[in-house]
């Protein structure tokens, strides 16, 4: 649950601890988002105004992650326009506040029954392959040891195979960073990577883009 109202909070983990829930709370978006990336939910519940990172972003950021958890998103906007709007950033679910707490967990207890698709697990991009479970990373038959943190960048990037990424958006979504700052943080970080993600006599898979950031694509 990603909620930063605390009275709302403890209502709903009281009542749904009752009910046999496991849950665990974040009180801002940022942090909401850093930790329903981690995986290992089966549902979220998210506020829709949130400090840091309002709820339909951090909604829309795991949706483009490929994160398809299943959401039921709170909110004190009951307007039909702005129920749509919470169910085109990629909510399952919507409830306008006030609420009873006996139909938060009836449309919880709907959400969980649907089929979901099968996780992903691993990610693949030409010869590179990334084990989400396991914390591997290869390419081909080469183990690559990666720190915390250049497995996440590689992450990021093989989810956005061929597409270019600005130095603003690796700091906004890898590192968390809520504006820009005058840093080589990303180029150091990509420097590493590179340096163990393409071997001398192998082709560069990790590109670099003057002007406008880097790209990561499986070789020719």
């Amino acid at each position: 649950m990603i909620e930063d109202d605390d009275g709302t909070a403890e209502e709903i983990l009281a009542e749904l601890g009752d009910r046999g829930y496991v849950l665990d709370r974040a009180a801002d978006g940022i942090e909401g988002l850093s930790r329903a990336r981690d995986g290992g939910w089966d549902v979220l519940v998210v506020d829709r105004m949130l400090p840091g990172i309002d709820g339909l972003t951090v909604i829309e950021r795991l949706r483009d992650d490929g994160i398809r958890i299943p959401v039921l998103v709170l909110s004190a906007l009951s307007a039909v326009n702005e129920r749509v709007r919470g169910l085109r950033a990629g909510g399952d679910d919507y409830l306008a506040k006030p609420f009873a707490l006996a139909e938060l967990a009836a449309r919880l207890e709907a959400l969980l029954r649907r089929p979901t698709e099968p996780r992903e697990t691993v990610l693949r991009v030409g010869p590179l392959e990334l084990d989400l479970i396991a914390r591997g990373a290869y390419r081909g038959r080469r183990q690559l040891e990666l720190l915390p943190r250049e497995f996440q960048l590689l992450e990021y990037m093989m989810r956005r195979e061929g597409q270019v990424l600005t130095r603003a958006m690796l700091l906004e979504n890898v590192w968390h960073y809520r504006f820009v700052p005058q840093t080589n943080l990303v180029d150091v970080h990509i420097g590493r990577l590179r340096r163990k993600v393409d071997g001398p006599d192998e082709p560069p898979m990790i590109l670099s883009v003057r002007g406008a950031g880097f790209i990561l694509r499986a070789p020719a």
